[in-house]
């Protein structure tokens, strides 16, 4: 289910206009990420990713808190990481009115190009505690090594 916010008098020529953008921007950059195939607005969200490197190789980072680990999704096909999940709104109290819902739920979608140096069969992930830890080791041929300078 996904909550969204209109403001009222939001039909007629600036509607449309809109529209028009989000459809020049759309084939040009592509579907935004919070609409759908039809254009409606919906909730969407992006977890925060950080990407760190070391000389072993690199790490990836993202934060999913409220996620469960059974809904995070990680592939990779030609050298695209894609991390895929959904964040599901839970129950709550039953409560006479609801005055605001601010938190975001619903699927998302990540997507990252890997370097050649990457070692993509070696790649490891770990969930804990809301974040999901993904090991990115480097190929043995693209880890700096030293070279031995022979006399004569």
């Amino acid at each position: 289910m996904y909550l969204t916010t209109r403001r009222p008098g939001l039909i007629g020529p600036d509607f449309i206009g809109l529209r028009r953008l989000n459809r020049v921007l759309d084939e040009t950059l592509g579907t935004l990420p919070w609409g759908d195939e039809n254009g409606a607005i919906t909730s969407a969200w992006l977890p925060p990713v950080d990407i760190l490197e070391d000389p072993e190789g690199l790490r990836l980072v993202a934060e999913l808190p409220g996620v469960r680990p059974e809904d995070v999704k990680l592939s990779i096909e030609n050298r695209v990481l894609t991390l895929r999940g959904e964040k599901r709104q839970e129950a709550e109290e039953k409560t006479e009115r609801v005055h605001r819902y601010e938190r975001s739920y619903g699927a998302f979608e990540r997507t990252f190009a890997l370097p050649t140096t990457v070692d993509a069969d070696r790649i490891e992930a770990r969930f804990d505690s809301g974040l999901l830890t993904v090991r990115l080791p480097k190929a043995e041929t693209a880890k700096p090594r030293e070279i031995e300078v022979r006399v004569g």
